[in-house]
């Protein structure tokens, strides 16, 4: 079967080598164009196009999926279908009409859990023990075309968002390869998505990455796990931006015993650790990073910075 993949990011890539490594005939590959990156913002290729670039797979790089120029090298291409894994671009109806069998999306959920462009992130803030991957055909809605196949995977009490994305990513490679195998053959049979259970998981903006101390402890843990890496859980010290990556919930018994309990956003500091009040009780700092300053150990920045007693974070 002749197939172009469509995607952009690292998660994208163990897709991308799986198809190329299949018996389908992979022609092109369509991926975002280059982008500014870094501190000095130079252009730099998306992680599917340098890899498609090392596998000698031509690439097209639209500005735009409904671009005449791009819709005409697609239809020249002739694919049977096009396998997907966060393209990022919005497929118009020109473009999905191109493909015989369709555009074939990998979405890292169990649908119609999590639609939209995070849900691995608002799968590990919600509190959710299982996730999983599902192949669909692609449709003018948000994630909500007939779906192909699923997989399951356990969400672990540890996972940030990229422990579990590098899983998925890995594990849905395969069974987007199996769904291309079972369209190819005829024995698939797209199943519509149910009408209940719906969940959206829009992207997650900077400012939805900010913990506020006042919620349970457990909330906040979920938030900053699910922030990690990107865009990084925060809160703020002495006015600035301290960025606040994989902390744990602390046992009562685990913060220096010294009066009144901890109030949210309150820190006790110890020679080897940093607590912070919850709405619930106390977690323990993993690594921080202070504005202008590199990753350190919670204790390490603590001590460095003499942290007075009385002070918070949280407050500006």
């Amino acid at each position: 079967m002749r197939v172009v993949f469509a995607g952009t990011p690292e998660a994208a890539v163990p897709s991308l080598d799986a198809v190329a490594a299949s018996q389908h005939e992979l022609i092109g590959v369509v991926t975002r164009p280059d982008a500014p990156s870094g501190r000095g913002r130079r252009l730099e290729a998306s992680p599917v196009r340098r890899r498609a670039e090392e596998l000698g797979v031509p690439v097209l790089t639209p500005s735009r999926a409904k671009d005449p120029d791009f819709l005409r090298a697609l239809s020249a291409l002739a694919p049977d279908a096009c396998p997907v894994v966060a393209y990022g671009n919005l497929l118009p109806p020109d473009a999905l009409a191109i493909p015989r069998l369709g555009w074939i999306n990998l979405h890292f959920s169990l649908l119609p859990a999590w639609r939209g462009a995070a849900p691995v992130q608002h799968a590990i803030m919600a509190g959710d023990e299982v996730t999983g991957a599902s192949t669909f055909v692609i449709e003018r809605g948000l994630d909500t075309g007939p779906v192909l196949g699923v997989m399951t995977e356990t969400i672990r009490p540890t996972d940030t968002a990229g422990d579990l994305l590098a899983r998925l990513s890995t594990a849905g490679a395969g069974l987007l390869v199996a769904t291309l195998d079972g369209l190819e053959s005829g024995d698939l049979v797209a199943v519509p998505q149910p009408s209940e259970g719906v969940s959206l998981a829009p992207k997650i903006e900077v400012e939805d990455a900010r913990i506020v101390w006042t919620r349970p402890a457990t909330a906040v843990d979920r938030l900053v796990r699910g922030c990690t890496p990107a865009p990084g859980a925060w809160t703020t010290f002495r006015g600035e931006r301290l960025k606040v990556s994989p902390l744990t919930v602390a046992a009562p018994g685990d913060v220096p015993a010294g009066g009144e309990p901890l109030g949210a956003g309150d820190l006790v500091v110890t020679k080897k650790a940093v607590f912070v009040g919850t709405g619930t009780g106390a977690v323990r700092l993993g690594t921080v990073q202070a504005h202008g300053k590199k990753p350190m150990p919670a204790a390490d920045w603590a001590r460095g910075t003499r942290i007075e007693a009385g002070e918070r974070v949280g407050d500006e």
